[in-house]
């Protein structure tokens, strides 16, 4: 070999290293970049591991999950009291008696969900008031009414009331 042969041949390998040199640094620098993210992403901000903060969090949800399951118990026996309060409601004010004035007598239905319930009148004279009761079930009483509880009932039955099932 000549001088010129191995001045080219070591021209060849410093310009080799060279790039040997440039390449391993761009991929210290890339896998730097790459660790730096995995910290970012396997660390929470208060120290965490991002295995704990998922467990926390999946501990979080189950809790969720069982709130909501107790409120949705809640919320159906709640639904199955409410249809037995009085939802359902009709007043008719009269006078039966040409002797008073002003309207004082009444009839007034109260009903729940389903149609149960009583209606109760009132009778006002000048001497005295009488009150009666009559049960109502289905939305019908077994008793006569008169035509002011029977107006009275069918006020209250003609309501419409969201989500009843009557």
């Amino acid at each position: 070999m000549d001088a010129t042969s191995s001045g080219l041949a070591t021209a060849a390998l410093a310009i080799a290293v060279v790039v040997l040199v440039v390449v391993v640094v761009l991929l210290w620098r890339h896998v730097s970049e790459l660790e730096r993210r995995l910290a970012s992403l396997t660390s929470a901000g208060d120290g965490r591991s991002l295995e704990s903060t998922l467990h926390a969090t999946l501990d979080k949800v189950a809790a969720l999950s069982t709130g909501v399951d107790q409120l949705r118990s809640r919320a159906t026996v709640m639904e199955a009291v409410q249809r037995r309060a009085i939802q359902r409601s009709g007043l008719v004010r009269y006078n039966p008696f040409e002797d008073t004035g002003g309207n004082q007598s009444f009839a007034v239905a109260l009903l729940d969900d389903h149609g149960d319930g009583v209606v109760v009148s009132s009778l006002h004279a000048r001497q005295n008031t009488r009150v009666y009761a009559k049960a109502i079930s289905g939305g019908r009483s077994e008793a006569a009414l008169s035509d002011e509880e029977a107006e009275a009932l069918r006020m209250a039955m003609a309501q419409d009331i969201p989500g009843a099932r009557s």
